[in-house]
């Protein structure tokens, strides 16, 4: 049976490229090819910069509460077909359906929504100067390219449109290559909702791709998801032509639970920011630092659940909550570290090994994995790992700990697990890190800014600062009287 191929979506509809050349896209949990995608090369390319233009030129005249209504239209759209694109998303990434079906559709359209209701709410400013007086417009920047990661393609693909196409903008946005179709049916949807052709186009491809669209001087911002020493590459790129950047990297986040925490409680937290999606989210609290007084309550509850609770297999199962990986080659790579923290002395709790289920003995799955005996100088709790791999750590000083949590490059997430309210404050104020949570972890909504300190980003998605990354501000000063000249 022949596989369907993708081109890539410009100006409003699918172009063909010219040199034929494609990629294969597999589905984790079966190790078979789905589908292929036409790679953008320079024919596509150049379509889509001249799209984009003309796409920016229709979209900016519109006013922001006309451009409010189309992209609520498509918010609809998204709704109404969750369960169609939910569906995309599990056979693209190898997560559970019981997750894709109430989380990576329906965040997306929620922060579509959010920026269509904001679009309207964009005011300058206006003060007198004398007897003269200037005031500000927000406009939008013009062109912007959002590259996406796999763990989240459709959400991420949202969370990049939302506000650029709010503000005005024209976007070419390019998935990721394991990934790449959530990206198209969102394109469809916005044409359908009446964004105009040229708005946001869909570019396919690899590293090429992404390193064209950072350099192209006739894009003004890039938006990039992914790992650290991409996103370094990306921002070098962009430099050369001074586009604005924001980066939503990598991280290796940490848990604190404290002696009065309500340890069901911080289990589940620790299970969810390592075990959900696989434990392929980059805000994931992979270092859990447990107070000495609850450490063994804390591992012996968490060996049971975990052992217990996890149900590996199809995605596509209502009943998984474990799902595979995104690649062989990555499942290769988080069993190798697995490897490393056994050889520097780790322990392991439970899981280790790569995982054959009975309803999907081809996919790229590994064990829930729980170190405990762990070191701060180990490899496992000093990298990411991008996998369901956990590491604890055991404290008794609330100032070491905080310093212990901070001694990393990275600095996206971090969480707390106390019932004393001013501890709660006290750490997480000290805790170096743009996401934070307290006696909860990993939720993200819209209206909250997300973004890393330290190497793990720059800039912020989401929330209402986020709109301000997708304008720029016009002065104008107006002259109310003679102007004195010495000339």
């Amino acid at each position: 049976m022949t596989t369907p191929v993708y081109e890539n979506f410009i100006n409003g509809h699918f172009l063909k490229n010219q040199t034929g050349d494609t990629f294969a896209v597999k589905n984790p949990a079966t190790d078979e090819v789905i589908y292929h995608v036409e790679i953008a090369d320079e024919f596509i390319q150049n379509a889509a910069i001249e799209s984009a233009k003309q796409g920016f030129a229709a979209w900016s005249a519109m006013t922001p509460i006309e451009r409010s209504r189309i992209l609520l239209k498509a918010v609809a759209i998204l709704r109404d077909r969750n369960d169609e694109l939910a569906k995309v998303e599990v056979l693209d990434t190898g997560k559970p359906w019981q997750e894709a079906e109430c989380v990576d559709v329906e965040t997306g359209a929620d922060v579509i929504e959010y920026f269509a209701g904001l679009a309207p709410a964009q005011v300058g400013q206006q003060q007198m100067v004398g007897n003269d007086f200037y005031y500000t417009r927000k406009e939008p920047l013009g062109i912007c390219a959002g590259i996406g990661a796999w763990n989240y393609p459709l959400q991420i693909a949202c969370w990049k449109s939302g506000p650029a196409l709010a503000a005005g903008n024209a976007v070419i946005f390019k998935p990721s290559e394991e990934t790449p179709l959530g990206a198209i049916k969102l394109a469809e949807i916005f044409i359908e909702a009446g964004v105009p052709a040229g708005v946001f186009n869909v570019v396919q491809g690899a590293s090429e791709v992404g390193q064209w669209l950072t350099a192209n001087p006739n894009i003004e911002k890039v938006s990039f998801t992914g790992e650290v020493g991409t996103g370094k590459k990306v921002m070098a790129s962009a430099a050369g032509s001074l586009k604005d950047v924001t980066m939503e990297l990598g991280g290796k986040s940490p848990l604190l639970v404290f002696d009065d925490a309500d340890v069901s409680q911080a289990v589940s937290a620790a299970m969810l920011g390592n075990f959900y999606t696989q434990g392929e989210i980059c805000t994931n609290c992979t270092r859990i630092y447990v107070h000495k007084n609850v450490y063994q309550q804390f591992i012996d509850e968490l060996k049971t659940r975990t052992e217990q609770n996890i149900i590996a297999g199809d995605p596509m199962d209502p009943e998984v909550n474990l799902g595979a990986l995104i690649s062989k080659k990555h499942q290769e790579l988080v069993l190798g570290y697995i490897d490393k923290g056994i050889q520097e002395g780790a322990t392991l709790l439970t899981g280790g090994k790569a995982l054959s289920p009975v309803s999907a003995p081809n996919g790229y799955f590994v064990e829930p994995t729980v170190f405990v005996d762990c070191k701060d100088d180990m490899t496992i709790v000093k990298e990411e790992i991008f996998g369901p791999v956990m590491s604890v750590l055991v404290f008794d000083d609330e100032d070491d700990v905080i310093q212990r949590a901070n001694d990393t490059h990275l600095g996206l997430a971090a969480g707390v697990f106390t019932k004393d309210i001013q501890r709660a404050h006290r750490v997480i104020h000290q805790l170096q890190a743009g996401i934070c949570w307290i006696n909860s972890y990993g939720n993200s909504p819209a209206e909250m800014p997300v973004g890393g300190y330290k190497q793990s980003g720059i800039g912020r998605e989401n929330g209402i600062e986020t709109l301000d990354h997708y304008t720029q501000t016009k002065s104008i000063y107006v002259g109310m009287s003679n102007i004195e000249s010495p000339f």
